[in-house]
């Protein structure tokens, strides 16, 4: 799979982790998504790294949708962390 098809997976994993992490995130839905993508490819990175898992299996594979998910979940998880520790000291 490629950049372009980690970027679609992203968009949608961003998503998807906004709906299992309800709430109200300091940056947006743009932002939600931006951060998706990023956690796309950290999650294909680490499932690489600690699993074995070949992150380019397919678009339509159940590993590589898992840990995009898990990978956006981890960071808008930390970005709600430091982004809302920062704006409530405002």
């Amino acid at each position: 799979m490629g950049i372009i098809g980690w970027i679609v997976l992203g968009l949608i994993a961003g998503l998807i982790a906004k709906a299992i992490m309800p709430g109200k995130d300091p940056g947006g839905l743009i932002i939600t998504i931006i951060l998706g993508i990023v956690g796309a490819l950290l999650g294909g990175f680490l499932a690489s790294a600690i699993f074995g898992v070949s992150p380019n299996d397919g678009f339509f594979d159940l590993s590589t949708w898992i840990s995009a998910i898990v990978g956006a979940l981890i960071v808008l998880g930390i970005y709600r962390a430091v982004a809302g520790r920062r704006h409530s000291r405002v």
